[in-house]
């Protein structure tokens, strides 16, 4: 593996044959993700003969390679150039990013670990609902399955662990938290993280032009709704948005 650039960040190191990553910090923060997020948008504009695809972590970029058309080190130096000729940390966050507002059930069967969440955050049931409910967090990152959100981040009380036990399955469309993030589940999965709500927001939508409803970068809100009000757009809303609403951010 290459070294990094420098002893300090943004790293750029070799993953893979095929493969780099350029790191802006050791651990999740907004300024990271904010780098990261505007990082990629400066990759994908230089058009690199040989790039083939990139794509943002909490706090990274991964660049992937056509090494028969890009060598490591040219692709090395293009990146470091670009890396140091702004202020990534502090940078504006990409044009063309979504607010959603995504209905959810909160608690009851459709949370089952509500209560434990709330506890664990020092919240009362009423408090972590308003909060949830109130919150308007970035699309960090797609990862875990296709098309899968992780959300954030939440105030720092929200800094819960995952479950010592693992929660067999999760429906699709179940809203989960802990360590400050929210994700909207993609599909059926076992989880290690809190169930405190449900949507009917397929995150991942195979048959459409654009698979992944979220892309990085987007906001998303969520407006509480009731058990009975989550059936009625189950059996209405046959389009995979469950009740979401949508609008492109200044």
């Amino acid at each position: 593996m290459a070294k990094p650039m420098h002893d300090t960040y943004p790293l750029i190191r070799d993953a893979g044959l095929t493969g780099m990553l350029v790191t802006f910090a050791p651990h999740l923060s907004e300024p990271a993700n904010r780098a990261a997020l505007a990082f990629r948008t400066a990759v994908e504009a230089e058009t690199w003969a040989g790039v083939e695809e990139t794509a943002t972590t909490l706090a990274s970029v991964f660049v992937r390679f056509d090494p028969l058309r890009l060598d490591h080190d040219s692709l090395r130096d293009r990146l470091a150039a670009l890396a140091g000729s702004g202020n990534w940390l502090a940078a504006p966050l990409p044009h063309g990013r979504k607010l959603w507002r995504i209905p959810v059930a909160i608690g009851g069967e459709d949370g089952p670990q509500f209560l434990d969440a709330a506890q664990a955050a020092g919240l009362d049931p009423d408090q972590a609902r308003t909060e949830i409910a109130a919150a308007r967090v970035r699309v960090l990152t797609i990862g875990y399955a296709p098309g899968q959100p992780y959300l954030g981040e939440l105030p720092e009380h929200w800094n819960i662990p995952r479950l010592t036990k693992l929660n067999p399955k999760v429906p699709g469309g179940s809203l989960v938290v802990a360590i400050r993030q929210l994700i909207i589940f993609a599909g059926p999965s076992p989880t290690g993280w809190h169930h405190v709500g449900q949507t009917a927001f397929e995150c991942f939508r195979p048959g459409s032009d654009n698979p992944f409803a979220l892309t990085p970068g987007d906001e998303v809100t969520f407006r509480e709704i009731t058990p009975a009000e989550l059936a009625d757009i189950r059996a209405t809303d046959h389009g995979g948005n469950g009740g979401a609403t949508c609008e492109v951010l200044p």
